[in-house]
């Protein structure tokens, strides 16, 4: 088994869903490579997209059909001005034209070029789906591709993960692991060795950047969602409430950009309510910029994209723990808790229900701020089990396949979860827990195994069909 980097767990994305989004866009641009590398752009006639299983059932509610065609079209989710996708979107379908990889013109129906199947699954992966060309000369070609969480892409031969994957110094696959080499090493913190293996993919400063770079995005996030009010798109209704909250905890404060409203939160009164209140409006404000096609930190995916945000934010705000090198120490902690779950377990709630997403969303941040907050190593690993302990079982039931309800309020479930976890933890002697980080993981996955397809993101269980909506 080879080791991944944590910024393939925590990394740049956009909304509203990783695996039914970012998946498909990733996709679709694989798909592209493959007709540049053996064929040209210039020679195809036509193109044509099918989703199949958890991505035909809830794709409309999660952009998984955008995200086909913006794929397509070559755009670039880490740069594209997530302002205008709607009106790209509304020009492929009004011309019925496509600019093949930004290069080339093809007809393109909607309905008819791109399918979302509902009726059929492949059998590799419920994110299943297949992409067709037809090229002048009537040769055709088709490529599956699988959505296997955290924008993850596989085919039946290989995981888009594995060109970045390699073998590291002291490689970590189970919480066992890490312990053993901190013993071995003669190691105090379980950031050390990581920014030691980290060392495989590049400098330990470019780390730090990369993690700072991160912690800039979070920021730029949340005050975008705090200041942002409105009705969410998708057809629920739903308000925006981060923006009321911010403007309720501020009262009459006035700030003109994001470092005056940070100065002014870190300044606010710190009593429990309040404090509670502020982290569920961090989680609230990065999951509504999600469900609204926003540019986002997956960690590790969309729908739990606000736990760790929410999290860090509480300890640049509420605690002692304010330094660059605190950022670093909490991100990089948080993504390697992500790596065992995406190793030993799944990621994706297509797979395993919302426990592979908010529950590991959590025990990544409980790891993180325990690492912070000065816990052992030990205590680090046992507040990822605490956290996720609590999260077992959790279904993804979303209503209208959107990522709104119960998802943005989950996040804030989350945070707050991992926080209690991380002070359960700093306040436990590590060498008496009963359960350990390895042993939860491994009883999430055989959660997720044994739980009904419909309480695995398809919207045919628990509150998507407990609550009537209209057609979304």
């Amino acid at each position: 088994m080879q080791s991944i980097s944590v910024f393939e767990i925590i990394k740049v994305g956009i909304g509203p869903s990783s695996s039914h989004t970012m998946g498909p866009w990733n996709a679709a641009e694989m798909f592209l490579d493959h007709i540049r590398r053996e064929y040209k752009i210039a020679d195809v006639k036509e193109v044509f997209v099918e989703f199949f299983g958890s991505l035909a059932k809830t794709g409309i509610g999660h952009g998984t059909d955008i995200a086909g065609m913006m794929g397509l079209s070559g755009e670039d989710f880490k740069l594209i001005d997530t302002s205008k996708i709607d009106d790209k979107v509304a020009e492929i379908k009004e011309s019925q034209k496509l600019n093949l990889g930004g290069e080339h013109v093809i007809p393109f129906v909607y309905g008819h070029h791109l399918i979302l199947n509902m009726e059929k699954a492949l059998d590799f992966h419920p994110n299943g789906m297949i992409f067709r060309a037809v090229f002048n000369n009537g040769e055709e070609i088709s490529k599956d591709y699988y959505s296997v969480g955290g924008g993850f892409v596989a085919t039946q031969e290989e995981n888009s993960i594995e060109n970045n994957c390699v073998r590291t110094l002291y490689p970590c696959h189970h919480a066992e692991d890490i312990k053993k080499y901190i013993d071995k090493l003669n190691l105090n913190r379980i950031s050390d060795l990581i920014l030691l293996n980290e060392e495989s993919w590049r400098s330990e400063e470019e780390t730090r950047k990369q993690a700072l770079y991160i912690w800039k995005q979070i920021k730029e996030c949340i005050y975008k969602g705090v200041n942002r009010e409105g009705i969410l798109p998708g057809g629920l209704n739903v308000t925006r409430r981060a923006a009321g909250i911010n403007r309720k905890l501020l009262g009459d404060k006035v700030y003109k950009n994001i470092n005056e409203w940070f100065q002014l939160v870190v300044d606010a009164e710190e009593t429990f309510s309040t404090i509670n209140k502020w982290v569920s409006c961090f989680a609230l404000a990065v999951n509504e910029e999600n469900a609204s096609f926003g540019r986002i930190i997956t960690a590790p995916t969309n729908g739990a994209s606000g736990v760790i945000p929410a999290v860090l934010m509480y300890s640049q705000c509420f605690t002692e723990h304010i330094s660059d090198d605190d950022i670093v120490r909490f991100l990089i902690v948080a993504g390697e808790i992500g790596t065992l779950f995406k190793k030993n377990a799944t990621i994706s709630a297509a797979m395993g229900g919302c426990q592979a997403e908010i529950g590991v969303s959590s025990a990544m941040a409980a790891a993180g701020l325990t690492e912070i907050m000065g816990g052992s190593p030990k205590q680090v690993l046992q507040a990822a089990e605490i956290a996720m302990e609590h999260h077992l079982g959790l279904t993804c039931d979303p209503i209208g396949g959107l990522v709104q309800i119960p998802c943005i309020e989950r996040n804030s479930m989350g945070a707050i979860k991992a926080i209690t976890a991380s002070n359960i933890a700093l306040e436990s002697n590590p060498d008496n827990a009963r359960v350990s980080l390895d042993q939860v993981i491994k009883s999430m996955w055989e959660t997720a195994l044994d739980m009904n397809t419909k309480y695995k993101e398809t919207s045919e269980g628990g509150l998507a069909v407990a609550v009537n909506v209209a057609e979304c």
